[in-house]
């Protein structure tokens, strides 16, 4: 069974780990004191004495790494929350043997060699563990290690787990059937067949031929799920619960435990997280400050031709709505003539528009005309990285047609965002910005924002659909 597998996996993975730990240690030796790559200074401590300490350190990482939670199945683990985890780790590791020294005043103890043994460990680490994930799923794919899996209940959660199963064999499940009071024994999804109804768990359960059961009730079915968890936790067979409300709650939903009471929250946002918020505020500030020193050129010659070849003022305020629906104005350099206020409201700028100068034209295929919204991020109406702000009477207009549309106004607007670098900016489909524009807020980290930014140079500043 599974269980007997994952056990035996488990233990050969802490031996590689120790092997690894223990290999980084040695090569980061070799580094510092035999390779010429370092200055050699007098040696204090023999090459015994290095290795002693290996009797304390191998202990300590393996059990950072339980802590961190690397011991756990990585069938659906994702590689980044993985290396992420092992970079933690080995962070904490480095911390706390480098303080260990510091209380014991070992002051002869290479730190370089710790420094070198910390990026080889990484570096050995998250490559070993990415060619165990692929030795496993090509195991798992020619049908070896297998988790066999029942669902409880026919939903529309049961039809996209079976889909999500079926497009990822290498995660090694197999869905032995449905067991369901809404269809019909024989009814057939993807190859996978009701075969009874629920309260024959009491019958199957007791074979112990199961890995996991996954619950999978629809919404109508709810008052059953009291019973049927009773049973399955009863048998002590491994329990799953999908609820079926993906189209009622569509997004990432959290739990906290107030006093033993769980409380869903419906969307997970990062930034609401006060650590989380202060640095990306800090990061704002710095990349506005050194983007108006790069580009400072840049601003100063578009504000000279502007003023040449069109009457009227540099920068075009404009209102927009923004963090927590509050309106703010957003700066432009000005790439229209003047016009009434009425007049510029009335709509989206169209291919051709007579309004647009010739400067205009460029400077707004380019986004040289988006360059002043850095002092905006500077005053904190906007962040480098976000969902675009847009107009009040489009924001009434889209939350009409888009239920979830105002839920980009729990972050703060950005100069390009996850939905721009993907090609959806000016004339393209709201729904689909809106789409990405939620998977950016609700999976927001500091990485995350420098990709966009990253693919903002390649695929951001250039727009076919800005008119």
């Amino acid at each position: 069974m599974i269980k007997n597998n994952q056990k035996l996996l488990n233990t050969l993975h802490f031996v590689i780990d120790a092997l690894a730990i223990i290999f980084s240690y040695v090569a980061a030796w070799y580094i510092k004191f035999r390779s010429g790559i370092f200055e050699l200074g007098a040696w204090h401590l023999s090459l015994q004495e290095y290795m002693r300490v290996l009797i304390f350190l191998v202990p300590e990482y393996l059990l950072l790494y339980y802590i961190f939670q690397l011991y756990t199945p990585k069938r659906v683990q994702g590689r980044r929350l993985e290396a992420w985890r092992i970079i933690q780790a080995n962070v904490i590791g480095l911390m706390t043997f480098i303080l260990v020294l510091y209380l014991a005043r070992e002051t002869d103890f290479s730190r370089t060699m710790m420094f070198v043994f910390f990026c080889i460990n990484v570096f050995v680490e998250v490559v070993g563990r990415n060619i165990l994930r692929e030795e496993l799923r090509n195991i798992r794919k020619k049908g070896y290690n297998q988790k066999h899996i029942l669902l409880v209940g026919y939903s529309r959660a049961a039809e996209q787990y079976v889909d999500r199963i079926r497009a990822n064999p290498e995660w090694g499940y197999i869905v032995r059937g449905i067991l369901a009071d809404n269809k019909p024994r024989g009814t057939e999804y993807r190859g996978v067949k009701v075969l009874g109804r629920t309260e024959n768990l009491s019958i199957v359960l007791p074979e112990n031929k199961l890995d996991e059961i996954v619950i999978t009730l629809g919404l109508a079915e709810y008052h059953k799920l009291e019973h049927i968890v009773g049973m399955c936790e009863k048998s002590g067979v491994h329990t799953k619960f999908i609820p079926d409300y993906n189209n009622i709650i569509p997004t990432k939903p959290y739990t906290e435990d107030l006093l033993g009471l769980p409380v869903v929250n419906i969307r997970h946002v990062p930034l609401s997280n006060a650590l989380n918020a202060l640095l990306k505020r800090g990061v704002d500030l710095f990349g506005a400050v050194t983007a108006l020193l790069l580009f400072s050129p840049i601003m100063a010659a578009t504000a000279a031709v502007i003023k040449i070849t069109s009457p009227g003022p540099l920068i075009f305020k404009q209102e927009r709505i923004g963090f927590q629906n509050r309106p703010f104005l957003m700066y432009k350099f000005r790439s229209m003539v003047v016009q009434d206020e009425k007049k510029e409201k009335g709509g989206w700028t169209t291919p051709d528009d007579p309004r647009v100068t010739g400067f205009g034209k460029f400077i707004r295929k380019t986004s040289i005309d988006e360059l002043p919204q850095l002092f905006n991020v500077l005053k904190g109406n906007m962040s480098l990285v976000g969902p675009r702000p847009e107009r009040p009477q489009f924001v009434e207009k889209f939350s009409e047609e888009i239920p979830r549309y105002r839920v980009k106004h729990q972050v703060r607007p950005g100069l390009t965002g996850w939905a721009q670098v993907n090609g959806y900016r000016g004339d393209t489909s709201i729904r689909k910005r809106i789409e990405y524009d939620l998977y950016y807020i609700e999976n927001w980290t500091l990485g995350f924002d420098l990709k966009i930014i990253f693919l903002t140079f390649f695929k951001g500043f250039v727009n076919k659909n800005a008119y």
